[in-house]
């Protein structure tokens, strides 16, 4: 599942990159009338507009960042498979790294779609932790 995800970032990541010297607002027009949707309609005119504010910059910070998380989870789901003791650890760490984001952005502002996320996120962190030895008999 690691791994596939990984190769779905992977694809993200290019393409993200690829988009970098582009027209966001113009490929998002490109797309959406590929795929026979009115890009005149309310919501994609502001999402063009937002995108009109993002600079390459920024894109490539978002494809920088995509890219090093698949490779964090290529990492990973080599080491599970390979059953290295530090692989479980970095599955968990890699579980609770979202914590202290999901906690900021709870303090920037209340949600209880985030407050639920946080939720199940603790309650992951926990129970790789309580069951290591289970889950990961190689060394957990």
């Amino acid at each position: 599942m690691k791994l596939a995800k990984c190769a779905l970032l992977f694809g993200i990541a290019f393409g993200i990159y690829s988009l970098m010297d582009s027209d966001l607002r113009h490929e998002l027009e490109r797309f959406l009338r590929f795929i026979r949707v009115d890009p005149e309609h309310a919501f994609f005119a502001n999402l063009g507009d937002r995108l009109q504010a993002i600079t390459p910059g920024k894109v490539r910070f978002l494809a920088s960042g995509t890219f090093l998380y698949a490779m964090l989870l290529l990492v990973e789901s080599a080491g599970l498979m390979r059953r290295a003791f530090w692989a479980a650890w970095l599955a968990i760490g890699e579980t609770a790294f979202f914590i202290p984001v999901e906690v900021f952005e709870l303090l920037r502002g209340f949600s209880k779609t985030m407050l639920a996320i946080l939720a199940v996120n603790v309650a992951m962190v926990w129970y790789l932790l309580r069951n290591r030895r289970r889950l990961f008999p190689h060394g957990g």
